[in-house]
């Protein structure tokens, strides 16, 4: 699904006050109320006002939906919060939905549902007649066009709708070792210990949702590469049916002194202009490992020197070889002696 800016569609910015929040929705509401204006798009602008001022006119829904931060841009694909799936909008019986002019889409987004459809009691909670528009009727589908659907049961979801996608970042470290490694993972949940009759939250500060810091062992498999997934089943969201997704970690190779490249590994060897010119010998660390190396005379900037299975493990046994590309770098301080002999070079 899509994330939604709430502010954005107000045109107000996120530090707006309850009176600059309700001033917006007022003037917007008036311009593309389906009464004044028949335009389609009218009536989409319209939906998308009321569930704006749905969520920021009301300070629980704003203070959950802040929580989610500040970095997403509208339209940005977004992933629920695990625990905030598949709410409805409970009613007496099943839930309700609402659609506007006879519609199937609801009259609230999925984006929405996923984060406040527990805070919903039906259609006696939509803020549709806020600031004086009474013909916000969403039970008389006579009137503006609304009307309202009930179902008596919902379906258990799919699995695959439970399950989660995220990056993992690994170092080549990581993809040399044996053992599993360990990863973390913060996630906003439901807050499990909100009051069942409503009031203040200690635990999560009144916003429903707390931080939810997971741990797992991951096993890397030998020669994955960039962008592939690994399957980690029953490690996905859980619904209230107790059904389990699974969880897939898309492998992204960053290192901040080796590049990736399948078994391979390049590292940069620093060496001075003499060195460079005169050939010389060096001391360098491997994950096999500190090793030698010789290094030419007459070695230019750029040239690699292949060191042969010090890479990474094989599937087939083995391992890649790794890449010493040198990198010719000036003394941080030179001596007036050394100076004058650049300068003799020179000529």
């Amino acid at each position: 699904m899509k994330y939604k800016d709430y502010y954005e569609i107000l045109g107000i910015k996120r530090s707006a006050s309850e009176a600059e929040i309700k001033s917006a929705y007022r003037k917007l509401a008036r311009k593309f109320h389906p009464d004044v204006n028949k335009t389609k798009e009218a009536e989409e602008k319209f939906k998308e006002i009321n569930e704006a001022y749905e969520v920021l006119g009301d300070s629980q829904k704003r203070q959950r939906y802040d929580s989610l931060g500040a970095n997403w841009q509208g339209g940005a694909d977004y992933t629920p919060p695990p625990g905030f799936e598949n709410f409805g909008f409970q009613g007496g019986q099943g839930y309700q939905q609402f659609s506007f002019g006879g519609g199937d889409m609801g009259g609230f987004s999925e984006f929405f549902s996923s984060l406040f459809g527990d805070m919903m009691g039906g259609a006696s909670r939509t803020r549709g007649g806020a600031g004086g528009f009474s013909g916000f009727d969403f039970g008389n589908a006579g009137q503006s066009g609304y009307q309202t659907h009930r179902r008596t049961s919902a379906k258990p979801p799919q699995t695959e709708d439970l399950d989660v996608t995220k990056n993992l970042t690994v170092t080549a470290k990581d993809l040399f070792s044996t053992e599993p490694i360990n990863v973390k993972f913060n996630d906003i949940t439901k807050c499990s210990q909100c009051p069942p009759g409503g009031g203040f939250c200690p635990h999560c500060g009144g916003t429903g949702v707390v931080n939810d810091t997971k741990s797992i062992k991951v096993k890397l498999p030998k020669e994955i590469k960039e962008g592939q997934k690994i399957r980690l089943k029953g490690e996905g969201k859980t619904n209230a049916y107790g059904q389990k997704g699974d969880l897939y970690l898309v492998i992204i190779p960053k290192d901040s002194e080796y590049e990736i490249s399948g078994c391979d590994l390049t590292k940069d060897i620093e060496i001075t202009p003499p060195e460079a010119v005169l050939g010389c010998k060096k001391d360098i660390q491997t994950l096999h490992g500190n090793i030698g190396i010789k290094i030419p005379e007459m070695t230019s900037t750029g040239k690699m020197l292949r060191l042969k299975d010090l890479g990474l493990p094989k599937k087939s046994g083995g391992y890649g070889n790794l890449n010493a590309r040198i990198k010719i770098v000036l003394p941080e301080k030179l001596s007036k002696e050394q100076i004058e002999l650049y300068k003799k070079l020179m000529k």
